[in-house]
């Protein structure tokens, strides 16, 4: 907003009119904000057609916990239903039955929960803690650097799996919460490493000197400099450590490493094979079933990554942008020669 002179106080300044100007400035910013960091990417996310599927998947998923959590459903250890029925031949049970007559619907709904609340902890521990670590390493240099990567390499030294059977069979964890930390616990080294790789050319870049040169906090350069131009690598990646706590869970539930107490889709996947449901026909719903919800989820997920890169990317939000820009003066344009 442009000012125009007006009759100022003895003292030259014009105290309303900086008050106004805070409340002007206060206001836009606030639209600022809503415009490019909720509106625009929303925009750009929802115009990817990956994002949309993704999105509805998900969403599937989170309906089906919900209707677990709050009983909407049958629990599995009530259901008391004709056995081993096929998918879709009794509508009240549309994924069939076990051999012991458990509802496989029951038994997917109530374990949806579980296996979100892992999905999530192992996702933002690896690539949080790989962030915290790959991002301060390569940024402050120097001894910091050495120390950070001395301990990457150690926990990447160590296998993964017998570590995690190691911790599973010590804590005995229970809570989902906690096993998806467990899955993910070293899972995080690798991508700490390539991102401190990315850290070391970003900051050479001019605009990251600039604020250095003006005296900005390590803090807001890494939060506002940095961080930024990682986050495409790093949706990425926690979209693929969120498969993997998907997959570890369900072989190590499959194995019977972690206990439990109620239905998870590895359970149900081992008391299948463990009723023959490989050599019986009649059965074999009893397996593709939990195997459908471990590979729909998986699949939204890597749908929902890779149509956020859009919204990540910088290269791909400036051509966006300017395509978006590009259509508004035309329109514009054409209106203006209309009235005139």
């Amino acid at each position: 907003m442009k000012h125009t002179e007006t009759d100022a106080p003895a003292d030259g300044f014009d105290w309303h009119a900086e008050s106004s100007d805070v409340e002007l400035t206060r206001g836009e910013q606030f639209w600022e904000f809503y415009e490019h960091r909720i509106y625009q990417p929303a925009l750009i996310a929802w115009s990817d057609l990956r994002t949309r599927i993704g999105l509805v998947v998900i969403a599937f998923y989170l309906l089906l916990a919900l209707i677990g959590e709050l009983g909407l459903w049958r629990a599995p250890s009530t259901s008391q239903a004709p056995r081993l029925l096929g998918m879709f031949e009794n509508m009240a049970y549309p994924l069939g039955t076990t051999s012991a007559g458990v509802d496989l619907t029951a038994a997917i709904i109530h374990s949806t929960s579980d296996i979100l609340l892992m999905v999530l902890a192992g996702g933002v521990w690896a690539t949080g803690v790989a962030l915290l670590v790959g991002v301060f390493a390569g940024y402050k240099g120097g001894m910091i650097d050495n120390i950070l990567m001395s301990v990457s390499d150690f926990f990447m030294a160590i296998p993964g799996l017998p570590l995690v059977i190691i911790l599973a069979i010590t804590f005995s964890p229970e809570n989902p919460i906690f096993v998806g930390v467990i899955l993910t616990i070293n899972y995080w080294a690798g991508l700490g490493r390539s991102l401190r790789s990315q850290v070391l050319t970003i900051r050479e870049d001019s605009y990251v000197e600039a604020s250095r040169t003006m005296g900005v906090s390590t803090w807001q350069i890494m939060v506002k400099d940095i961080i930024p131009n990682l986050m495409p690598y790093v949706t990425v990646n926690f979209v693929f450590a969120a498969r993997y706590t998907i997959f570890a869970s369900v072989g190590l539930y499959f194995l019977g490493v972690l206990p439990y107490s109620t239905q998870t889709w590895g359970v149900t996947l081992a008391r299948a094979q463990a009723n023959g449901a490989l050599f019986v026909p009649d059965a074999a719903h009893w397996l593709i079933a939990p195997m459908i919800a471990i590979v729909g989820l998986a699949l939204g997920l890597i749908l929902l990554g890779q149509g956020m890169d859009k919204v990540f990317n910088p290269r791909v939000r400036t051509r966006l942008a300017g395509e978006s820009e590009t259509t508004e003066e035309g329109e514009d344009d054409s209106i203006t020669g209309g009235t005139l």
